[in-house]
């Protein structure tokens, strides 16, 4: 894949690191990054050459917020538009509402949200404000001795965005993510560890070997369908008011696992040898996705 502010590349392991590709300019956000980010995850989701994914930043940054360098609104948004509630329910994907009024953020959180893949998140410096919340929709996050993250929205008088008022809550806690983007100030990795957004801190020339590492044990040991499955019920089944809910997906995800990768698992593990997934994440089961 080719992009101007991403570098997409798929290993021999079924590792894609996707490196954000403006060292130039600390690899701030653009609307641009957004719409790549988005194609990216989009189409890993499906590629069965993929089977984790690695995000990390080139250069000293992994991302240093939005480009505010950018002339008019720099967050890409149409300022004659009047948006409403309802427009965000009846009107989501028209051009209008889709480019002048939609957080970019969002739609990059969302696409991660959605992806078939695990995500693992490799901060390698600067992590401010999108650069810190596109990382909330990854599963793992990695920080390098050298982060520096902040949910710094409050300085420039906004709010924070990228669906981060849903997952950061959920990471590390109401009150700590209220204090974080309360005080919107700039920590390092062992803050960021402390409060349970990332986690371990390691030396900076490790930190790619170290995602890497975990990337490819996933990648190598398990069944596609059985981490994708596995990624979206703990996502979407947390978030449910009852465990009714949970039992309805797990009962059908548990029935056509065990019918494939389940059958093989159970005979690895009798004959004590590595398994031999064959699963494919481009072909889910019939349920799949249960939530539309």
């Amino acid at each position: 894949m080719n992009y101007n502010t991403l570098i997409y590349a798929v290993g021999d392991d079924g590792v894609l690191l996707l490196t954000l590709n403006r060292p130039e300019h600390l690899n701030s956000f653009t609307v641009e990054m957004a719409n790549e980010l988005v194609d990216a995850f989009n189409t890993a989701s499906d590629d069965d050459a993929v089977r984790v994914i690695v995000v990390t930043g080139a250069g000293k940054a992994f991302c240093a917020g939005m480009d505010l360098s950018i002339g008019g609104n720099v967050f890409g948004l149409d300022e004659d538009q009047l948006p409403t509630t309802q427009d965000m329910h009846t009107r989501l994907d028209e051009q209008a509402i889709f480019e002048g009024v939609r957080d970019t953020g969002g739609r990059v959180s969302l696409s991660i949200f959605n992806c078939k893949k695990p995500v693992i998140g490799a901060i390698n410096g600067a992590a401010v404000g999108i650069g810190a919340t596109m990382t909330l929709p990854m599963d793992i996050r990695l920080a390098s001795d050298k982060a520096r993250i902040g949910f710094v929205f409050g300085r420039i008088g906004v709010v924070p965005e990228a669906c981060s008022s849903w997952f950061l809550p959920r990471i590390v806690g109401i009150s700590q993510a209220l204090e974080w983007t309360y005080m919107a100030d700039i920590f390092d990795g062992h803050e960021a560890q402390r409060g349970g957004l990332v986690k371990a801190v390691v030396p900076a020339d490790q930190l790619l070997d170290e995602a890497m590492k975990i990337a490819r044990r996933i990648a190598t040991e398990r069944s596609a369908v059985g981490i994708a499955l596995t990624r979206q019920m703990m996502y979407r089944n947390s978030a449910q008011p009852h465990p009714m809910a949970a039992h309805q997906v797990d009962s059908l995800a548990m029935f056509y696992t065990s019918l494939g990768d389940g059958k093989e698992g159970v005979s690895a593990f009798l004959e004590k040898r590595p398994a031999q997934f064959t699963s494919k994440a481009s072909e889910m089961p019939s349920f799949y996705p249960w939530w539309e």
